[in-house]
């Protein structure tokens, strides 16, 4: 790895199944990334790595082969008319990783403010850092917010552009949206979904949910009934 020395690699070993190593060679040997450069977060689902693309910063997403919740993720594809995946857990890891990389292309291409998307192969994903001054943006479940009123205006503005292009969340929270430079950017898309998901409704309802009850805690007057009212 271009990026990570010898000693710093044995250090990540544990983290790098022999399938994901090899492709991530790959995409160093493609000039898809430089080299990995630091972990954001080394987790049981993912493991998050920021990487250099050219000048840029990009994020690295690996999801594990070996402590992913498989159960979990093939009780949300199976429901997803745009896949159609067997119960084999190397299979859905990888359908659940390019599940979000087209759901970030389609939020995307509807104006919401998240993550460009660069490239997904089998359990690794490849997107833009989402900064906050030079440093990363951090998840709004760890920042204190300069006026959570507008903040909360902007969030439900990002929710009607979602509803006008037929995709939910379907997973969000404060711990998956950050705050850069004061302003909402919605990430981790794997669990999104579209209209023809019989729980597409389920899903928004439990978003808005989730998101108002967060806002009254730190003050703002969030009616989830009044949102669900304006994105019928």
């Amino acid at each position: 790895m271009s990026r990570i020395w010898k000693e710093e690699w044995k250090t990540f070993k544990d983290v790098f199944d022999q399938f994901s190593e090899r492709n991530l060679y790959k995409l160093i040997s493609n000039r898809t990334i430089d080299g990995l450069d630091a972990p954001v977060s080394i987790g049981k689902e993912a493991n998050i790595f920021t990487a250099k693309k050219g000048g840029e910063s990009v994020i690295v997403k690996m999801y594990r082969l070996s402590t992913c919740d498989f159960n979990r993720m093939y009780d949300y594809l199976k429901l997803d008319p745009r896949f159609h995946v067997k119960p084999s857990k190397r299979q859905v890891i990888f359908a659940w990783a390019k599940r979000e990389f087209r759901n970030l292309l389609l939020a995307r291409e509807s104006g919401v403010s998240v993550p460009v998307a660069h490239c997904v192969l089998y359990n690794i994903l490849i997107m833009d850092g989402i900064f906050s001054g030079n440093a990363l943006a951090q998840k709004l479940i760890h920042e204190q917010l300069k006026n959570p009123k507008k903040f909360f205006d902007e969030l439900v503005g990002e929710l009607v552009k979602m509803r006008a292009a037929n995709i939910v969340h379907a997973d969000l929270s404060p711990f998956n949206i950050l705050v850069s430079d004061q302003h909402p950017v919605m990430i981790d898309w794997s669990a999104a979904t579209t209209k023809e998901n019989p729980n597409y409704e389920e899903y928004w309802q439990r978003d808005v949910k989730n998101v108002c009850a967060f806002f009254r805690k730190i003050g703002v007057n969030a009616d989830d009934k009044n949102i669900l009212a304006m994105l019928k």
